[in-house]
This record gives C-alpha cells, structure tokens and sequence, in this order.
C-alpha cells in the first residue's frame, strides 16, 4: 500500500507517545486504582519528582519494542520475515539476566521462559506457544507490550501490521496475548489513514476470532461507553469481569488490554485525557500507556502532544536501550522514528529518503532536541528549543571569562550506569579520532564566538572537558569540524557548543551535527579507573582488569567484551592473546550483538579460523595453528574493509568476503567456555 505522505511526522508521534505513557506511568507500575488515587490523585502530569525517580529510565516496554523490531533491518527487511527470525534476534541482543526483559524466572516470566526455550535451540513459533509453556506462562501482557514499531512501520496497512504481531508475538506468547498484539498493531497503521476511533476498533478486531476473550471484552466496553461518559463505570465492570483475580499468572494480558480500551474509549481520543485515565486505573501503567500514547500519537499528530501541556520539554527526545549492541543503548526519539520511517520505506522496496546527509543529529521534525538541554553548571543558557527543523541554542549576555553551554549525552550518566531494574549496558557513541562535523549560524545575525566542546572521562575517572578551535559565527551558515581528541580509551559522555563571552543576549541555530570515520583508540585499563569496565558491553560471565589489560570470562557458551558502534565501517583492530583453559578464543569485527560479527577464532582443536556469524557459522578460511594454554602474547588482528576481511595471526594471513549484511559494526573479543586475557586492544584506520 502507499505510505502516507506525512508517515515520518507520524512515527515520530506514536514513538513519543510511546516513551512519554511509559515515563509516565512507569514510577507508580502495578499499584491498584485505590493506591494511586488515596497517594497521588488522578495522573494528569508526570509523577517520578513527587516520587523521587528519574524521569527517563531503562524500561524493558521500550527497549523490546525497539529492539526487536530490528529483526526487519538485521534481514534485509524481508516482508516474509519468520517468527524463528525474530526469535534469533531475541538471542542477539539480548543479554542474558542483564537486558531487556523482565528475568523473573522460567514458569514465572514469559518472556524468561520463551528466552530459554530459544536459547535450548526450540525456534519461535514453538518457543512462545501454549502446546510448550502453558496457557498461563503464553497470555500473559508481553507481546502486546513489544508490538507498537511493527504497527508503525505498517504505516497504513493494518493486514501486514497484524500479520507481523502474529508473528513477533509468537516468540514468547500464544493464544489471547497474540489477539491483544493484533488488535494494537492493527490500530496503530491504520491510525495513519483512518481518524474514526469506532473505525479503528472495528478494523483492529477484524482480525481476531469473534469469539475471543480479547473480542469479547471490547464489545462489552465498546457497549458500555454508549451509556455513560463515567470512565470509572467501565473501571468498575473491569474490576468485575476482567480483573488480574479471575486470570492465572503475574500479568495477564486481559485485564491490561481492558485498561486501554478504557483509556482509548472514555479519553474519546484526546491524548491527556487518555493517558489521565490509563494510568489512574492501575495495573500496569507504563505498558498500557505506552500502547494508548503510541496510539493517539499516531492518529492525532506531533502538534496534538504539547496541545494542553508540556510533555515533551521534560523527555527532550531521550531514550535508553540497552541491548549486546551497545553503541544503540544511548539514543533518541528523533533516530528511532528516523530508523522506523526508513524500515517502512524499506519493507514496501522503496528507497528510504536521506535526512541532511544522515547526520547522528540532524532536529527534522518539529520540536525535536534530540537530547541537547542546557547546562545547569553555566546557567546562561537558558532555553533549547526547536521551532524550524533546526536546534536553537538561546543565551543571556555572556561576560568575558564564561560560556553558555548546552550537550546531548553520548554515553550514559553515573546515574543511569546504576539503575538496577533494567541493567544498562553501553558504549559510547563518539571516539578518538572520528571527524566531528557540524552546521550553524547567529540567529540575528551578531557575530557569536563558539565552540565544539565535548565531556570525558579521565583515567582517573574524572569528567573533564575538551574543546574545538574557537570560531566566529555570522548570520550565514558556517561548517566546523574538529577531529575528536584522544580520551586515553575512557568513555565520551557528552558533545555540544559553548558560546563564549563577552557577547550579549541571543541564539545560535544549529542545523545539524554528527562524526564520521574510522575511530583511532586504544583500549588499555588504568589503575584506579572503574569506569573503563562500563564503556565495553560484557556479554559474558566476568569482564575483570588484568594487569595493563583485561580478563574475560564465559563459563557456559560463547561470552564477548563487545566495544564500539554500529556506525563503524572500515578500521584495523589488533590485540595480543593469553588464552586460558577455553575452547575457543578470538578477535572479531563488524559486531552487531552476540551472533553477528566476522573475524578470526582459534580453536583448542589447533586450527585458526576466519568465521562469519550471521546466527549460524560461516567458516571463511582455516589453518592449522599450534598454541598452549597461558602461552603469552598470541598477536591477532582483523581488518575489515568494504567486502573484504583480513585477519592475521603470528605470520599467518586469512582473507575472505563478508556477506552485505555486516557492512558495520563494533568490535569484541570472544571466548567460549573457559577464560582469555588480553590487550591493549588498538582500533585505528584500515592500511
């Protein structure tokens, strides 16, 4: 079907909808109507300060949804997608009892146990189904919680968006679960074309059984809403028919699906409202506000989210998914809309468009921050704003000797590195040695001294900032570029602008900025640093110091000390190995999770080995290789380079051709079941 001519605008309002529900409701998760409404009253507004939480948290609601939807791109967005191929991508990026999901035990948590079935070879749809796990393990909440991007990247065609919610949720559920996940998803890319809430019920239950609990349930509200505006009547038939009590298990999905019908019907499609009365029913809020807010995103439009109030200023775009793909972990509302419009183009064959020049921050849609808010430690920035597709930076007069300053994170902050509910685990996004870029201008033409300036941390675990060549901006477009200076391997955590004084009251409006190229870093452990441990994604049993470098660990399986982004392409990355008890241990490029990478691996059956993972293994060219346990200094090195791989080790040299699908990607190393110690490990440019 054609894609609606605003679908990019769209996206980017279902994905806020989405992570400002689960913002919302995520600080009071669970609590009954009678809880909420005695300790804080309707939900009309944020609640995390009274509260005392942070707003923008890790949430296994947004990181699934958006993670999992990746399968699409990670096969070339193929339309016949398989549930087994999503379910490999579960195994990918997902970190066992660190990411993701909720690990509260096989027989407990659905998603736990549907993880478990994959990870003992059982492929979706037999992971997830009821014939395995059992009716009350299958119904439970997940898959309608995971489904809101298939809808979205369905844009305007509801048969496809249902059909990829059978599909998906499949995985970790069966039976009412995938009836709940159809009917969201098949609102969600109808939404796009079809305003009529009455309208979307009936197209989202057209592809359900008639006689489905999830059916039934709708009809009964749908019924009851025409006899009275009281939403606390429909609250009151939830809590006689639909309750948690009359379901078996933790989260059912009956009752909470209930609860955004009773958001979508009584809101009558106003966002507030909607999510006032979402959250203020109980259960589980962040879920089913995240599915209401997507939702009305969606069918209501960017401009109808701030229509009564501020929800986005506190969000500034902000998103965190933690996942084996660290370089992803810290990100936006604005990139992941972004990736959702280009895999909808994609699905349908068409080529994606590109926004100024693929930039990592490029403000296209309205209101967009992408991250960026002022710095409170120079309190003369006081206003990020976007009002024309473009960052504006608004500052009081600047006296000699002090800047403005206003940065979006590149990596996490010390306080979200210790969020305990929903681990985070990351890489920066920026390193040494990449080519930062970026556009801007004086908003009124008044010359303004400004500069690139970024955050870091030291060896020694202080944050301290460095700084680009001082420029002069006019009214006309200027492009600065400063090549990022070396950090000694610690993690970047922050890049921005600081306008310097003396220069009096105005704005700068930033078109765009990003970084390009192959990074130049060496990854080496400095005595008294704990952070450098953070800065790597441990997929493994134990990611520990050793000496001048690093010891891995992996006791059942193959474990990685993942590094770098997705955005890498073409570089060089060299380490010396002292391989414990293992069976196998090597360096690896073009990482993208847990199984898929290309590089070489030695084997305890003496042979060297140039592999390409794509899920399953794909042996490029072997050697025979001679080595021994705690032989010291095992030099090893992969190059990648468009198609082309080249891995040497000692005097050996094995080259090969790397499927398409692995263009880019960090690097790790890897052990399988025994440990390896080794480094510095030296990222630099290919030749």
């Amino acid at each position: 079907m054609p894609l609606p001519a605003d679908i990019y605008s769209r996206i980017y309002a279902g994905v806020l909808g989405k992570i400002i529900g689960v913002y919302l409701g995520r600080p009071f998760e669970q609590w009954t109507y009678e809880r909420i409404t005695r300790e804080l009253g309707e939900i009309h507004y944020y609640v995390n300060g009274r509260l005392k939480v942070p707003l923008v948290v890790t949430d296994d609601d947004i990181t699934g949804t958006f993670t999992f939807i990746r399968a699409l791109e990670d096969n070339a967005f193929d339309p016949a997608l398989t549930p087994a191929q999503i379910g490999h991508n579960w195994l990918n990026y997902i970190i066992k009892n660190k990411t993701i999901l909720w690990w509260g035990g096989i027989g407990t948590s659905s998603e736990h146990t549907a993880f478990d079935r994959l990870s003992r070879g059982i492929d979706a749809p037999a992971s997830g189904s009821i014939a395995l796990n059992g009716k009350t393990i299958a119904e439970q909440i997940g898959a309608q919680i995971f489904i809101d991007g298939w809808g979205m990247v369905c844009a305007g065609d509801p048969t496809l968006a249902a059909d990829f919610a059978r599909r998906a949720g499949s995985v970790s559920h069966d039976g009412e679960a995938i009836y709940a996940a159809q009917v969201i998803a098949a609102i969600e890319a109808a939404a796009f074309v079809e305003h009529d809430l009455d309208r979307l019920l009936d197209i989202g239950v057209s592809f359900i059984p008639a006689g489905s609990m999830i059916a039934t349930l709708i009809a009964d509200l749908r019924r009851l809403r025409r006899t009275t505006d009281d939403w606390r009547v429909g609250l009151a038939r939830i809590h006689e028919v639909y309750s948690y009590e009359l379901f078996k298990g933790v989260c059912h999905v009956v009752p909470n699906h209930a609860v955004v019908m009773l958001g979508l019907l009584w809101g009558d499609g106003d966002f507030d409202s909607s999510l006032m009365i979402t959250n203020t029913a109980g259960y589980d809020t962040d879920c089913n506000a995240a599915n209401v807010g997507c939702i009305l995103g969606i069918r209501n439009g960017l401009g109808a989210i701030n229509a009564r109030q501020d929800w986005r200023g506190p969000v500034a775009d902000r998103v965190l998914l933690p996942t084996a793909d660290g370089g992803s972990c810290v990100t936006d509302a604005l990139t992941i809309a972004t990736s959702l419009t280009r895999a909808a183009y994609r699905l349908r064959g068409l080529a994606a468009p590109t926004v100024k020049d693929a930039s990592r921050f490029h403000f296209s849609l309205p209101g967009s921050v992408q991250g960026f808010t002022p710095d409170l430690t120079t309190p003369l920035l006081h206003k990020v704003c976007n009002l024309n597709q473009s960052l504006e930076l608004h500052f009081r007069q600047v006296p000699t000797g002090l800047v403005a300053r206003a940065t979006t994170p590149t990596f996490a902050t010390a306080d979200q590195l210790s969020m305990t509910a929903y681990s985070v685990v990351a890489t920066p996004t920026l390193y040494s040695g990449q080519q930062i870029h970026t556009r801007l201008r004086s908003v009124d033409g008044t010359p303004r001294i400004v500069r690139l300036v970024m955050r870091h941390y030291d060896p020694a675990d202080t944050l301290v900032y460095q700084h680009g060549q001082i420029r002069t901006v006019t009214g006309e477009w200027s492009d600065l570029e400063w090549t990022c200076p070396d950090t000694q391997g610690q993690p970047i955590t922050e890049i921005g602008f600081e306008i310097v004084g003396p220069t009096t009251e105005g704005a700068i409006e930033v078109d765009r900025l990003g970084w390009t190229g192959s990074p130049t870093v060496t990854f080496e452990r400095h005595v008294g640093s704990q952070i450098w441990r953070r800065g790597w994604v441990e997929a493994g049993h134990g990611f520990n110091p050793w000496f001048s470098g690093f010891l891995l660990i992996e006791n059942d399986g193959t474990g990685l000390a993942i590094a770098g982004t997705r955005q890498w392409a073409n570089y060089k990355v060299s380490t010396n190995f002292t391989p414990g008890l293992c069976e196998e241990f090597g360096l690896v490029a073009r990482v993208q999770g847990q199984r898929r990478f290309v590089g070489l691996v030695i084997g305890s059956d003496r042979r060297a080995r140039l592999v390409e993972m794509l899920h399953t293994r794909k042996v490029l060219a072997e050697i025979a290789f001679d080595w021994e346990f705690d032989q010291a200094g095992i030099p090893i090195s992969v190059e990648v380079m468009g198609d082309s791989v080249t891995a040497r080790v000692g005097p050996h040299t094995l080259v090969g051709k790397i499927n398409p699908l692995l263009s880019c990607g960090g690097i790790a190393t890897v052990c399988t079941n025994g440990s390896i110690r080794f480094g510095p490990v030296v990222v630099e440019p290919p030749g």
